[in-house]
């Protein structure tokens, strides 16, 4: 990571910040991620990170922008803003700082959360084609969102691609280098929303497909995030599912990264066919099962993205073996077997090869951007260099997706 630049910070702020922290914030659906930095030295003190709260006004971004347009956005801001306030608390006094000594906090977020934080009506991103009010990186002061910190700090939000690419995707494309590239790089983070990027240093094309919320332990049977008690990982073993539990200890769940092994698992086994039926549920435990609506969840979220993943390869003028390295950025990504995804359709069988996880790397990239000047500016230039695929309405991807609802076994 490269150091702070002193220039970044504003002079007036020095005389009376002696020591300055910046805040870099990855604001998902699902989850919130602070992290917290020496703005001398660019220096990593602390990263804290809780579940969204606004899950519950809707567990997507849809419902929440459907919320916000009857009963008002300030309902979801001052919720988010509640929670980041409460994570710079904790982030500072891990540390023991104040977060009155945070001078600037930048952030990065899908287009929902972007709009629903500033307060920007949702309208255009409820309907095709879903295009944002606001694209470019806007600069407010963090005390007008009731953000805890110096009286003079500003808040930077990252600019946003199209609807549902957002400002964390053109972190990804920062902090992955995908755009320095001189072969083609495809860059996946998946979360309820799939986006994924195709390029190099000379062009890039993104899209956004609804994964739904398998991967997250979502609308699953006994679906739960990866904490201890989760199954994460299945394997075959003499023709049996075996399977390791987070933490060692008693299984109680089972997350997205267990979810994919055990759908592989059971395509080998032919307990599930080409067409996602099952005969019955399977049962690793009396209380943790992968039922019939499971294997639907997980085939309609690797059809979207597959078919997502043709169209870009359509588009672009080239072929999934033309695909150098394959990124993946996530929590998921870090978790999720090469052998497996390729088993189930998620990503094509010429990939596995390819695969590369690179972490948080949206949250890299708002810390990259937070501490170096040019970096933060060199995010606008990728979100406007990045063309959009919107694949609302798209025939072509429909008949694609259509496609990839079946298993190859």
């Amino acid at each position: 990571m490269k150091k702070a630049q002193i220039p970044y910070v504003d002079p007036e702020i020095l005389e009376d910040v002696k020591q300055p922290l910046l805040a870099a914030v990855d604001l998902g659906s699902t989850s919130i991620v602070v992290y917290l930095m020496d703005g001398l030295t660019g220096r990593r003190l602390s990263v804290r990170s809780m579940l969204n709260p606004q899950k519950k006004y809707g567990a997507d971004v849809v419902t929440r922008s459907s919320y916000a347009l009857e009963h008002g956005a300030e309902i979801l801001s001052s919720c988010a803003g509640e929670a980041v306030n409460h994570l710079l608390r904790e982030a500072a006094w891990e540390c023991s700082r104040s977060s009155e000594d945070i001078v600037r906090i930048i952030m990065a977020g899908n287009t929902c959360m972007h709009h629903l934080f500033l307060e920007i009506p949702t309208d255009s991103l409820v309907v095709a084609p879903h295009e944002p009010k606001i694209k470019k990186a806007v600069k407010r002061k963090a005390l007008d969102y009731g953000l805890l910190v110096h009286p003079s700090a500003e808040l930077w939000w990252l600019p946003v691609i199209g609807g549902f690419v957002g400002a964390d995707t053109v972190a990804c494309i920062l902090a992955s280098g995908l755009y320095e590239q001189e072969e083609l790089v495809l860059l996946v983070d998946i979360g309820t929303n799939a986006e994924l990027v195709l390029g190099n240093c000379r062009r890039r094309i993104a899209c956004s497909t609804a994964a739904g919320s398998a991967f997250e332990g979502i609308k699953t049977s006994c679906g739960m995030r990866g904490n201890d008690g989760a199954i994460d990982h299945v394997t075959l073993e003499n023709g049996q599912l075996a399977y390791h539990v987070i933490g060692e200890t008693e299984a109680v769940g089972i997350c997205g990264s267990g979810l994919l092994d055990a759908a592989a698992c059971l395509l080998k086994t032919g307990a599930v066919d080409e067409t996602g039926r099952m005969e019955k549920a399977w049962y690793f435990t009396p209380k943790v099962v992968v039922s019939q609506n499971d294997i639907r969840e997980l085939q309609l979220a690797k059809a979207a993205i597959a078919a997502g993943l043709r169209l870009l390869c359509n588009r672009y003028g080239a072929v999934c073996s033309d695909i150098r390295e394959v990124q993946l950025a996530g929590a998921f990504g870090n978790y999720m077997d090469p052998d497996s995804a390729c088993a189930v359709g998620l990503l094509p069988k010429e990939l596995k090869d390819k695969i590369r996880p690179i972490g948080n790397a949206a949250g890299e990239g708002a810390q990259r951007a937070a501490l170096n000047m040019e970096e933060y500016e060199a995010c606008s230039r990728l979100a406007e260099e990045t063309e959009f695929l919107e694949l609302a309405g798209d025939r072509e991807f429909a008949d694609l997706f259509m496609e990839e609802l079946l298993f190859s076994v």
